[in-house]
This record gives C-alpha cells, structure tokens and sequence, in this order.
C-alpha cells in the first residue's frame, strides 16, 4: 500500500546537509508510489526547498521563524507537529543526526508511535520493507520490521545512497505560519568550536587520532593528509580527554558516529567505545606501533609504524599521484 511520508530536512549555514537526501532516498523505498513531502524548518530557509525536490521529493513544505534558526526541541517540535496536524503522513524520516537524534523521541511519544532509530539499509519496499540497525555498539545488527501504525524511522548519515540529482524535476514549495510560544530554552548565541571544512559527521574520508598523536602539534599531518583527500579530522576520546583536540571531534560511543568511504585511525589503540563509532567504515586503514593493538582487528589493512614517519610518506605520495 502506497503511503505519504514526510522527510524533515537539516540546513546549516544556508545549505542542506548531506544527510537530507538519503532520507529521502530511503522515504522512497517505504512510499511504495506514495508521496514524499520535503519539511524545512528555520528563519530562512524557503529557498531550499527546490533542492529536496531535485533529489525526489514531490513538494516541500517551510515553516520559517525568528524562534527556528537555531534548532531547539521544543521550537522544532512545535513545527512538526503543526505540520503532521496538516498532512497526517503514514511515515517519517529523519536523519540520525544530533538533531534526529533528540528530536524524534520527542516526536515519537507525543504521536504514541514506535521509532525504528539508526537505520543503516533498507531491504525490500513499501509494507515489505526490513530495516537494519547496529545493536550492542556496533558488534551485531537486527533486522527490525514495522507491522501497524505509523512507521518513524531515522537514517545513520552516510549508509543510504542518494538518488540522482534530477534538474528537471518540479514541485511546489509552500509555506506554513506556525505560532512558536512558550519555549523553555531560547539560543541567544551559537560558538562554533569545530574545524572548518568537511562536516565530520558526513565526510567520505575521517582521519582520527588518538594518543599516539601525542600533542596537539601532532594533528598538524593529520590535518593536512584529510585536506588533501578533500576529508575530515577526527579524534578518539584519549586524545581528546589530553586536550590535544577539542571533544568536537571525537568519533565513538559517546561521541560521533561516521561511516565514511575511507577511515583512517592513527595511533589509536582501538578501544571499544571508539570502534563503536567507525567500525562500520567501508575502508578502514589503521596505522600503530604496537602490531598487538586492538584496532587491527576491525582493519581493512593495517600498517605497524610510526605514525609521524607513515602520515609524513602518505602525504608525499598522494601529492605526487595529484601532481601527474
């Protein structure tokens, strides 16, 4: 049976994340034929409502407010809901992102609903779809099917292909005027600690640090190789705890989760917390001291050395293939 679902898109800094079109990637496989509504909320954030349409939603829906260009749960609850009022949709997608992260239990309680979270893949569609998720910090995964009722799921970053980008495609982007009242917490001001460049969440290629890094001035190669492969800098939570980084970038249990083509874990050890939190890296190239170290066992390839002599012969090699 064909359903309308409805795909709450993330904007930062006037574009839309990455993760907004996977989940309209995977709105499709569960539309069976439905309709896949596009939602953008924020204080100016119409104009990119056209985006989610070329990349397969069917309409879009904004609601813009001065209390939305900072997200809160509350300000965002109330404008999902106000929507959700409106189109009484059989699905919702939401990226598992910080904000799909806090905001669709909120969402899921007030609607009495079930939340299938951190989905990975999507086998089958329509009412036949299964949805896998990782358990137990990523060392297993469950098959989860949804059998009545509205079907809430969240999509982990990086694991659904996008559809293609279709310039001819066309929809309507409309606007809804919502009343955001009686907020418990309003954001006044917004101090960016994190690294310029790649959003590490999303990034296709991770270069991670960890103790063995040994310094702050220690991220400067490691900064440099990401740079080079267009990627991101990450940290283990040893290395962030040693102030060497800011906690920004820490990739684990208690911190990020990335999935992305290529991860690269220097002078990380491998703790279980951390690999629960890139272990499901397509590529993962680790490189250590101690050929004993745990992280050689979740590997692709694994390199035994000294992470100040391998990054350094890295970057020289890669410039050169750049450079031919």
């Amino acid at each position: 049976m064909s359903k309308k679902v409805v795909v709450l898109g993330e904007a930062r800094e006037g574009a839309l994340r990455n993760v907004s079109y996977e989940a309209i990637a995977a709105a499709k496989k569960v539309a069976d034929g439905g309709e896949i509504v596009g939602l953008l909320f924020g204080d100016a954030v119409h104009s990119l409502g056209e985006e989610m349409i070329k990349y397969g939603a069917d309409r879009v829906i904004t609601v813009e407010h001065p209390h939305l260009k900072h997200y809160t749960s509350d300000g965002f609850g109330q404008a999902f809901m106000a929507v959700y009022e409106q189109e009484k949709p059989e699905a919702i997608v939401f990226g598992h992102t910080a904000l799909g992260k806090d905001l669709s239990p909120k969402i899921a309680s007030k609607l009495a609903s079930g939340l299938i979270s951190d989905v990975t893949a999507i086998e089958g569609e329509g009412d036949d779809a299964v949805f896998i998720r990782p358990i137990y910090s990523g060392k297993a995964f469950e098959k989860v099917k949804n059998k009545d009722g509205l079907l809430f799921i969240t999509v982990r970053p990086n694991n659904i292909e996008t559809l293609e980008k279709d310039e001819s495609r066309s929809g309507d982007v409309s606007s809804v005027s919502v009343d955001i009242t009686n907020l418990r917490s309003v954001i006044s001001e917004v101090v960016r600690k994190s690294t310029e460049g790649v959003d590490l969440s999303e990034a296709k290629v991770v270069v991670a640090g960890g103790r063995g890094v040994k310094s702050a001035e220690g991220f400067a190669p490691l900064e440099e190789l990401a740079q080079l492969l267009g990627g991101a800098v990450g940290a283990s939570r040893g290395a962030c705890d040693a102030d060497y980084c800011d906690y920004s970038l820490q990739i684990g249990q208690t911190g990020k989760v990335v999935t992305p083509d290529l991860y690269i874990a220097a002078g990380i050890s491998g703790a279980i917390q951390h690999m629960a939190g890139m272990s499901n890296s397509k590529v993962i190239v680790a490189i250590n001291k101690d050929p004993e170290a745990t992280i050689f066992k979740v590997a692709d390839y694994g390199i035994v050395g000294d992470l100040f002599e391998v990054i350094p012969m890295m970057i020289e090699e890669i410039k050169k293939i750049k450079t031919n």
